[in-house]
């Protein structure tokens, strides 16, 4: 083991960055321990090789890694105490290979994200980085002028910073009832537009879920606003089939092309799909590492997502440090795909995916806390890697549903608590206005529900 190479611990670890995260939360794995030892050593993204953006706007050197702060580590199993000294280590080590452009949210981590981006950040010296936030006023109580004021204000308190640098309205898209109600009815946007001129604000801009005919509205009121970026969520199944999965999604294709005809750089969110793009069922992340052994399943996504000139910068939530390594290798520096692996991307494994038919869930964790105290996003997790493996118990008749219902049953209650799982949900839709993925979530809980009780009464079913 004491000469391992990148290529030989990709080639152990088969799925890169998803084997990775089986080896930290603690799955046993045949993998040798000293393997991943090795590799931390010798396999170290190169400083100083930063692929960078330059914004057209304003002449900004952006990174094209990008730190999403929405999924970060935490002490212990309770995934509200977040680990302060580890996400200082992990901004130390980020900003120290390039990475300048950090992005979080005052609903992120239950309401934590900017306090803890504000510490990390704090050691710093504030020419380092571009800060962005988000006026996340989704809910009525929030939508008047003091509220969404006092949101802002209280972001700027909490990042420590008397500036940001790329402020986004956040999620539009629902409509534009709402859209009007958040932002012009109660003048938040002469508002910022305002900050934008006394410097407080240096871009203002918006991220994007929903309607194409929100999107095609608000980006038209460029001529009144000057929008100056906006976040769109691009990856290589989004950038054809979004609205074939969900027919309130637009194709990432479209949104990129009309930012481009209007000069406006993109700013580009959920490139793994919440990690569903590097969870890949076996045989598709094997025909990946076939082309391209020395990189993981989840670098094929960064790069797809990377490659178009119009992308200013790349998002990653990045929980864990080698996640934050293997997405370095892959910027430092991009080395943009063909035009021939652009095209296996889009017309062979993006096809095959949307042959599965799965919920179509990004782990964002909008959805959550549950009133109810159900874990959403880990039950679709867990239903949505047993699809991908092949392993969902379907048949009384197959050979193997014994075996597989055993494993789908004990590996549900190892991800999520008993008193956590989809049986007790009530259907009271509080979380379904929250899915940027417009996902039917007490339905799809109901249907989850069902399945498990007939595999504990050992009935038929087919999946």
């Amino acid at each position: 083991m004491k000469n391992i190479t990148r290529r030989n611990f990709l080639k152990i670890l088969g799925g890169g960055a998803v084997a990775t995260t089986a080896v930290l939360t603690g799955c046993k794995s045949k993998t040798d321990s000293k393997a991943v030892e090795e590799y931390k050593k010798q396999v170290e993204p190169p400083v100083g090789k930063m692929t960078y953006r330059t914004n057209p706007k304003n002449g900004d050197k952006v990174s094209i890694l990008g730190y999403g702060m929405m999924r970060l580590p935490s002490k212990t199993e309770n995934q509200d105490d977040y680990d302060q000294e580890m996400i200082n280590r992990q901004i130390d080590y980020a900003l120290e290979h390039g990475l300048n452009y950090i992005d979080t949210s005052p609903v992120y981590c239950q309401g934590k994200s900017e306090r803890c981006t504000g510490i990390a950040l704090s050691r710093h010296k504030r020419s380092e980085y571009f800060v962005a936030t988000k006026l996340s006023n989704f809910h009525p109580s929030t939508h008047s002028r003091e509220a969404s004021i006092a949101m802002y204000q209280k972001s700027m308190k909490e990042l420590q910073v008397d500036y940001i640098d790329y402020y986004l309205l956040h999620a539009i898209g629902g409509g534009m009832d709402e859209f009007n109600k958040r932002y012009v009815d109660n003048g938040m946007m002469d508002f910022l537009m305002k900050e934008r001129e006394a410097g407080r604000i240096r871009n203002l801009g918006f991220s994007f879920h929903g309607f194409k005919e929100v999107f095609d509205q608000v980006l038209a009121m460029d001529d009144k606003y000057h929008w100056d970026f906006v976040q769109i969520e691009l990856n290589y199944l989004d950038w054809d089939y979004a609205n074939e999965i969900n027919s309130r999604n637009v194709d990432a294709s479209y949104l990129y092309a009309e930012l481009q005809k209007k000069n406006i750089p993109a700013v580009i969110m959920e490139p793994l799909l919440g990690g569903r793009l590097a969870n890949l069922p076996q045989y598709l992340a094997t025909e990946l590492k076939q082309r391209d052994p020395e990189r993981s399943v989840a670098s094929w996504a960064f790069r797809y997502a990377g490659t178009p000139k119009g992308v200013l910068t790349v998002l990653s939530g990045m929980t864990y440090m080698e996640h934050l390594k293997d997405n370095l290798l892959s910027y430092c520096p991009l080395v943009p795909l063909t035009e021939t692996q652009q095209e296996f991307l889009d017309h062979n494994v993006a096809e095959r995916i949307v042959g599965l038919e799965n919920i179509p869930c990004n782990d964002c964790k909008y959805c959550m806390p549950c009133p109810y105290g159900i874990d959403i996003p880990a039950i679709f997790v867990h239903y949505n890697k047993c699809k991908n493996e092949g392993t969902l118990p379907r048949l009384k008749m197959d050979d193997e549903y014994y075996k597989l219902r055993r494993n789908y049953l004990i590996g549900l209650d190892r991800a999520v608590p008993r008193m956590r799982q989809a049986d007790h949900c009530i259907g009271c839709g509080q979380c379904e206005p929250h899915c940027p993925q417009s996902i039917r979530i007490p339905r799809e809980l109901n249907k989850i529900s069902q399945f498990v009780e007939s595999l504990k009464q050992n009935k038929t079913d087919n999946g």
